[in-house]
């Protein structure tokens, strides 16, 4: 996937232009895309209503229906890491081609078994896995391509505006399913579906993304990959942060999702017109939502937000449990739409910035993983408490429960990464090799020596212990700082990276921010004084070779 956006795509208009939200659709690409995935959408939404309805049909226990919304979550949690080391590492644009003609035949197959009456309980559920599979590879490689398809500065913008496409989508999907529901047939909503996937196809063909830049190294294995994505998730506080938030929301706020079909079912005594009602309410607050959300972040930040949007789905949920009023529940569906655009969003984004392009689309599947595996566990202790007491019951818990991890999780800042610069510095030389040197074997040591004012040690543990961080991020292990004990101003810094292969890959991974950090240390230097940087290799059949002294790395 290219690094950057096509001139060509480039919007005409004027910079003030560019900073309103509309400003995405100045790029033909984005639009384009954007406009195919509000049709996809529409069908999503219809599959799903479809889906989850049938099951009511099928076998209308509470723990059953709810399988049907885990049936579509869990293989985000158990593929999203797969999926998003395959989507760095291949062209992203041809595996979405891929995935999508999967998904397309599939949804046609599940329509032709519901309109021969071949379907069962446990069919629908692995068609609904099968479904919820290739979303989960498609997913971590459709968000890593927002950033190619705007300019950073309207990043924003591009993800509330593909949050707003998803939320038209459900305000129309699902009324429309509900019609079909009851005028032709239960088959209806997945034959569509299937004719909605290949606008996207057509969409994906259509799209050329600006040339990649030739690859100076070997892509990494897959193993390698899905490690490196973890790693650098673990040694990240802003996304860190941003998957405490995650999951502290999602868990209970899929109470409200699991239960829906059975709300208006059992507990509105309603049929698939007024579940399509429901859903569509929530599209139309999410709708709602997305226009006003600007304002909203604009007062309250991207931490009031999320609280903002998590208040208002512990008032929908307790809605929902204590006042069985088909008004009532619209309006509170309307609510939840809001609410939900308003932390989905702001989640987003702050993943989205808080990630350099060589490892967005892993660190965007681990938050996937995170968000579907909340999702998932919470629809089955839902469903399993329902079952167990009532429906109402298990709303109220839910409701309660997300109220009390406000607090327990506001020391989890989320933004943290919207002031970054994560652009590659490439400010590290290239680290020349002697002639007989042999790199092909296992394990590389770089040490670095510094020579530090006497004053300075202290400030320069604190930028050392920082740049520890930095050096794990991209694949350091092994890391330590020493001091000399004859002359207490001299400081080694050492650390491991797997090969030299993957040492070249922190030298293409160093970013803006690791400069600065980089600089500071510098600054902290005995007046004259440079590091001495020493690269050592495994001894394997030769002896182990030194490398010739470089710059910083």
């Amino acid at each position: 996937m290219a690094d950057a956006v096509n001139p060509k795509d480039a919007p005409a208009v004027s910079s003030q232009e560019k900073a309103s939200a509309w400003a995405p659709f100045g790029y033909k690409a984005f639009a384009v895309l954007w406009t195919a995935t509000v049709i996809s959408n529409v069908g999503t939404w219809m599959h799903d209503v479809g889906a989850g309805w049938l099951m009511t049909e099928l076998n209308p226990s509470p723990a059953m229906v709810a399988a049907v919304q885990a049936a579509t979550a869990l293989p985000v949690f158990l593929f999203a890491l797969l999926a998003g080391a395959i989507a760095d590492i291949v062209d992203r644009r041809k595996m979405l081609i891929l995935v999508n003609v999967f998904m397309a035949i599939t949804a046609a197959l599940l329509a032709v078994l519901v309109a021969t009456g071949a379907m069962t309980p446990i069919l629908l559920l692995a068609f609904t896995f099968a479904m919820g599979a290739g979303a989960a590879f498609m997913a971590p490689a459709w968000q890593a391509i927002v950033p190619v398809l705007v300019e950073r500065k309207d990043l924003s913008s591009a993800i509330a505006l593909n949050s707003m496409g998803i939320n038209v989508s459900r305000a129309i999907g699902p009324a429309l399913a509900g019609f079909l529901i009851v005028a032709v047939g239960l088959e209806w909503p997945f034959l569509l579906n299937a004719f909605s996937i290949v606008i996207i196809i057509a969409a994906l063909i259509w799209w050329k993304p600006p040339t990649l830049k030739e690859r100076a190294l070997p892509p990494e294995h897959i193993g390698g990959a899905i490690w490196s994505g973890l790693r650098y998730a673990w040694n990240s506080g802003p996304i860190r942060a941003t998957l405490v938030r995650a999951a502290a929301f999602f868990i209970f706020a899929s109470a409200y999702w699991a239960m829906l079909p059975l709300i208006a079912r059992d507990v509105l005594e309603g049929g698939p017109s007024l579940y399509g009602i429901l859903l569509a309410s929530v599209g139309a607050g999410a709708v709602l939502g997305a226009l006003i959300l600007p304002k909203i972040r604009g007062k309250l930040g991207t931490n009031g937000s999320v609280v903002f949007g998590t208040v208002g789905t512990a008032v929908v949920l307790c809605v929902f449990a204590l006042v069985q009023n088909p008004i009532a529940a619209a309006g509170a569906s309307a609510l939840a739409g809001l609410s939900w655009i308003a932390v989905l969003s702001s989640l987003h984004v702050s993943a989205q910035t808080a990630l350099p392009d060589w490892v967005r689309a892993r660190g965007l599947s681990i938050f996937l993983t995170v968000f579907f595996g909340a999702m998932a566990a919470g629809s089955m202790i839902w469903g399993q408490i329902a079952t167990a007491t009532s429906i109402p019951t298990a709303l109220l818990v839910a409701g309660g429960g997300i109220a009390l991890f406000i607090p327990i999780t506001w020391m989890a800042k989320l933004g943290q990464g919207e002031a970054m610069d994560l652009t590659p510095s490439s400010h590290w030389p290239e680290p020349v090799l002697s002639e007989d040197a042999d790199e092909s074997g296992g394990p590389v040591m770089i040490q670095i020596t510094y020579r530090v004012h006497s004053e300075s040690r202290v400030a320069f543990r604190e930028a050392l212990a920082a740049l520890k961080t930095a050096r794990r991020r991209s694949g350091a292990y092994g890391w330590s700082l020493m001091q000399d004990a004859e002359t207490p101003d001299t400081f080694v810094e050492t650390w491991f990276e797997p090969s030299w292969t993957a040492h070249l890959r922190h030298h293409d991974r160093v970013t803006e921010e690791d400069h600065k950090l980089q600089k500071r240390v510098r600054d902290l230097l005995a007046e004259g004084e440079q590091p001495s940087v020493r690269h050592f290799l495994t001894a394997a059949t030769k002896s182990a070779a030194k490398i010739k002294k470089g710059s910083l790395s």
